[in-house]
């Protein structure tokens, strides 16, 4: 597959990587030598200097023989021209980056014909996040699959938990009443992502991530050693699209919401068009603004900011006021990776939402679905399987499955199913897979006829 990607920012980065772990026929413009020079030095894809929007520098690229364009810059306009040009010069799928979330829904205007096939908001998919992770409290990550038949929980394991200590195998045998896998895990204080095995030992601050079934959600929270806590007062930290989205969203699911916004002007509109939220005009960074309007009576503090440090240092001033959850938009991916070591329960970036988002049109084979963890650089898969795939050949123990992906759960005919060693897989299932990004393309090859 020719993809050409037009913008080598976050996201763009984010999506060369992706590809380049499977050797897809990737091309990435853009006018920033030094942007491209670094991905010349960390991936295997092509670049090329010029600008995205020339219709020299499409057909020196070969949009003509691709099969999908990602518009991907910073830029909206840009990004919807790129688009458009590109579906008349003969590229077969269009994917266009945008920010004003009013595109999604409207009616009016079908954009297809004018070449844009599929488009994605960071900001609108920031929103969503933000509703997900307060609608579970104790968790720092969910992902529901088959509408919530299998759902990925993340959290970090109290010193209560009865887990510590205990292995994996163990832990399985001891707890036989409850349905779930443990498909990942990362200790306190390093990057490195472990595939647990059934001697993998539990430790205290361990951050796991379990697949799990419906009918055992709400036992898990045994396990990690915490209990459920209801949210219902809410304070976010800035009125960008973002933060209005989530606001308007929360309080339509009968949260409480109260919003501070720096810029005058900015909060009378918001005040406006949010008539269930309290709007608060003032500067989030000052402490005793936030103690003043009842931080410590708060059970979640979003901050979404433009500033990441904004961000992470008003979160943790929450959580030094007994906040029970919070939740930072950072803008720099490097970020991701530590918000459970200085102590914001999660810290979400929009780009590396979009790029995943994005990533899900990318793939071929028999995918259904694919999401991103938060702290883990690893993707969740959903196969179909079909008659004949490699994986239906024998039981799990004996198909081949790499070390770096772990089976996290089936449904089958509307059953959802915890998997072992002597699982056999069949054809019609829908099979959930925690991968690490080297091994997407061994995983996908036992899925394919």
């Amino acid at each position: 597959m020719k993809i050409v990607i037009a913008g080598a920012g976050d996201v763009g980065f984010h999506l060369a990587k992706l590809l380049s772990n499977e050797s897809q026929d990737t091309y990435v413009i853009d006018s920033d030598a030094k942007k491209l020079k670094y991905i010349d030095e960390h991936l295997d894809v092509i670049t090329l200097k010029g600008d995205a929007t020339s219709i020299k520098t499409l057909k020196d690229v070969g949009i003509q023989y691709a099969d999908l364009l990602l518009a991907v810059t910073e830029s909206q306009n840009t990004n919807l021209t790129v688009a458009a040009l590109s579906k008349k010069l003969g590229v077969k799928k269009t994917i266009a980056r945008i920010s004003n979330t009013e595109f999604l829904t409207t009616d009016e205007i079908n954009f297809a014909e004018v070449g844009i096939d599929y488009m994605i908001s960071p900001e609108y998919l920031a929103a969503q996040e933000i509703e997900v992770l307060l609608k579970e409290s104790v968790f720092n990550d969910k992902i529901e699959f088959e509408n919530g038949l299998i759902n990925i929980l993340g959290a970090r394991l109290s010193s209560k938990s009865p887990l510590v200590n205990k292995t994996v195998q163990e832990a399985k045998e001891e707890f036989y009443d409850i349905n779930f896998t443990t498909i990942s895990l990362k200790r306190e204080n390093t990057v490195e992502t472990i595939i647990p095995r059934g001697n993998t030992l539990f430790k205290h601050h361990d951050q796991v991530y379990f697949s799990v079934t419906a009918d055992s959600v709400d036992k898990i929270y045994k396990l990690i050693g915490k209990e459920k806590i209801g949210i219902k007062e809410v304070m976010i930290l800035g009125g960008s699209k973002i933060g209005q989205k989530a606001a308007k969203s929360l309080c339509s699911n009968e949260f409480n919401v109260k919003l501070i916004e720096r810029n005058r002007d900015r909060a009378f509109e918001l005040a406006d068009s949010l008539c269930d939220a309290l709007i608060v005009q003032g500067d989030g960074r000052n402490v005793e603004l936030l103690e003043e309007e009842s931080l410590a009576n708060m059970d979640a503090f979003v901050a979404v900011t433009g500033n990441s440090e904004t961000n992470i240092m008003s979160c943790l001033v929450a959580k030094s006021k007994g906040v029970k959850k919070t939740i930072a938009l950072v803008e720099n991916m490097d970020y991701i990776n530590i918000s459970q070591t200085i102590g914001i329960d999660t810290l979400i970036n929009k780009k590396l939402l979009a790029a995943s988002a994005i990533f899900r049109h990318v793939r071929k084979g028999k995918v259904l679905a694919l999401a991103n963890l938060h702290n883990v650089d690893a993707e969740v898969l959903e196969f179909f399987v079909r008659r004949n795939s490699k994986v239906t050949k024998g039981q799990i123990k004996d198909i081949n499955l790499t070390k770096k992906a772990v089976i996290g759960g089936v449904v089958r005919k509307g059953e959802a199913m915890m998997t072992f060693g002597n699982f056999q897989i069949e054809k019609g299932d829908r099979v959930i897979i925690f991968c690490l990004p080297e091994a997407i393309g061994d995983v996908e090859k036992l899925f394919n006829n």
